[in-house]
């Protein structure tokens, strides 16, 4: 049996998350995460784990793209991270809990949480990984701006997503001879509470279901199908798709106007 590694996910206590930790807890590795509000629902999934993995998990208070919180974390670890899943980020409606402080904006929001803080985390971690010789870093971007654009959607967001397809490829160039792999994952339309606040809680019932009978497959995609993918990543196949971007949304990447067309249609909250 292969030796438990230490999994760091962040954003892991709701959506693909949530469900990672779930995944890497039943695999037996020590899973720790991070939540940026909601410390009781935190500590349901930290008690939830305790009774199907033999390492207990650690939830971790974490304000993303804040250098002082990075810092803070980062000290706080109870070891060196051989899997960090940078999976936090902020979307069109959870930007909107950020109070913009003098000459910042939501736009810039999200690009410190959802780019500028995985690049943080990344060069906080990336040197103790290639010190022991062995690391992965999965990096949770999304189809829209990481593959495809959707016309309608935040610029800002898509632009931190690409961004993260960016720093996937960039680092994989640069560790390409190093025992560290990088890989991206860009889901697409996910049954998660950040796709039901930015999109599904404006529509009616018959809009909900117009919109997911036109999406690929006709369903959304559940948070475990992108966990597994992730887990899988994790283990053999990080070296040959070392720098790849993978489009994870059934199609939606090469269809995108499957998403928009019905979204302005139904006159989706952006």
């Amino acid at each position: 049996m292969a030796a438990a590694r230490n999994v760091l996910i962040t954003g892991g206590s709701a959506g693909i998350g949530r469900a990672c930790a779930r995944r890497f807890a039943r695999g037996g590795d020590h899973v720790w995460f991070t939540y940026h509000s909601g410390r009781e629902r935190a500590a349901r999934l930290v008690a939830e784990l305790a009774g199907t993995c033999p390492h207990p998990a650690r939830a971790f208070e974490f304000r993303q793209g804040e250098w002082a919180d990075h810092e803070r974390l980062v000290a706080e670890l109870p070891g060196p991270v051989d899997v960090l899943v940078n999976n936090a980020a902020v979307g069109s409606k959870t930007v909107e809990q950020y109070v913009p402080g003098p000459g910042h904006t939501q736009d810039a929001a999200f690009l410190q949480i959802n780019a500028v803080g995985p690049l943080w985390l990344t060069e906080q971690l990336l040197p103790g990984m290639r010190a022991r010789g062995r690391g992965t870093i999965v990096n949770v971007a999304s189809v829209g701006g990481g593959v495809a654009q959707f016309p309608g959607f935040r610029i800002a967001d898509g632009m931190s997503k690409a961004a993260l397809a960016y720093l996937t490829r960039h680092l994989a160039a640069e560790l390409v001879h190093d025992p560290v792999d990088v890989v991206a994952v860009c889901p697409g339309a996910v049954d998660t509470p950040m796709f039901e606040a930015s999109t599904l809680s404006g529509l009616t019932p018959q809009e909900r279901a117009t919109l997911e009978s036109t999406l690929p497959r006709g369903r959304l995609i559940a948070p475990t199908e992108i966990a597994d993918l992730i887990w899988h990543l994790t283990g053999p196949l990080a070296a040959l798709l070392h720098g790849a971007v993978l489009d994870a949304s059934m199609g939606l990447g090469v269809r995108p106007g499957l998403l928009g067309g019905v979204a302005e249609g139904a006159g989706v909250e952006r």
